[in-house]
């Protein structure tokens, strides 16, 4: 078995076209042609840990995530996601690969996700990108749209100043003119592409602010607990699209606004199902469409997978940042 630590991890990533690869792990999903159990989730008091799994039939492994995030680490200095992912084949049950990612594949593939809800459901004119939250997510966010969507100007909202100049100032490399605002009334009425980032437990975005035409992509809102959209939002979206229907029933902004009455669970969709054509998606820049990102295993499958195959293609498997396993 190979262990990959994260300095390998981000040294290949570069040479990875992920977007194509993420796609057709959800677009298996929805065609039932994979195998992705419940969610596992340890909630403790100051962090929480999920635990997905899952196989596509006919490749060559499964996959085991473990992610974690702690929200007060930053103010010890300390990186707020942690974790790893595992490969084992299919065929034997050996284990194959163990990529020591410290949460980075995780929050990658999350930012990849949200790239591709913004290819298939932004409106086909973006005046302003959205960005809400300052964290990790918030960056990797616009910098996976970049490429996707034909638009340079960004406004960011966050929690405070110093927050907002930091995002800034990490960003610095990207082709955006980036502006930030204290003001959420203010991003929601001039952004017609929000991306929500944040671990909030209570809504920020608000129905009464919502502009005709806007797409938002939510990913922050990946336990039961946790609310970025306020309800109505859904209520009133005409397109509702999950990246898991099932998981999203019980996570996430999909499930807050079934819990209030507000949306039919029939009303909503897969994305994997736009990917593959089994549904519409944006037909009209006028549509107001949601996605609810939670995180769905084909995704850390896709990504762990496209990770070992560039490093055994590589041209030398020996070095510091791979090393052989020293366990049974």
């Amino acid at each position: 078995m190979r262990i990959v630590t994260l300095e390998a991890i981000k040294a290949v990533l570069p040479r990875l076209d992920l977007i194509p690869a993420i796609e057709a792990g959800f677009a298996a999903y929805s065609k039932g042609e994979s195998v992705v159990p419940p969610v596992g989730e340890l909630i403790l008091d100051r962090g929480e840990v999920h635990i997905k799994y899952g196989f596509i039939r006919g490749q060559d492994n499964y996959v085991v995530k473990i992610a974690s995030g702690f929200y007060g680490n930053p103010r010890m200095g300390l990186p707020s996601s942690q974790g790893l992912m595992l490969l084992f084949s299919q065929q034997t049950g050996t284990p194959v690969c163990l990529l020591l990612d410290e949460g980075f594949l995780t929050d990658t593939r999350t930012a990849v996700a949200g790239a591709i809800a913004a290819k298939y459901l932004a409106p086909s004119k973006v005046a302003r990108i959205g960005i809400v939250g300052t964290g990790v997510q918030a960056r990797l966010q616009l910098r996976h749209l970049h490429g996707v969507v034909d638009c340079s100007e960004v406004l960011v909202w966050g929690r405070g100043g110093p927050q907002l100049e930091a995002y800034v100032a990490h960003c610095h490399d990207l082709p955006f003119q980036i502006q930030t605002t204290l003001d959420m009334k203010k991003l929601q009425r001039s952004c017609n592409l929000i991306v929500t980032t944040t671990p909030a437990r209570s809504p920020l975005l608000k129905a009464a602010d919502l502009q005709p035409g806007t797409h938002m992509t939510a990913v922050g809102s990946d336990t039961p607990d946790k609310q970025e959209l306020e309800s109505g939002l859904l209520r009133v979206a005409d397109l509702v699209v999950a990246d898991s229907r099932s998981q999203c029933l019980e996570r996430g902004e999909i499930h807050q606004a079934v819990r209030a009455g507000v949306l039919d669970p029939q009303r909503v969709i897969e994305l994997g199902e736009v990917i593959s054509g089994q549904e519409d998606g944006r037909t009209s820049d006028r549509l107001v469409s949601v996605a609810d990102l939670t995180g769905v295993a084909v995704q850390d499958l896709q990504i762990a997978q496209a990770v070992h195959g560039a490093l055994a293609r590589g041209p030398s498997m020996s070095g510091p940042a791979i090393r052989p396993s020293r366990g049974n």
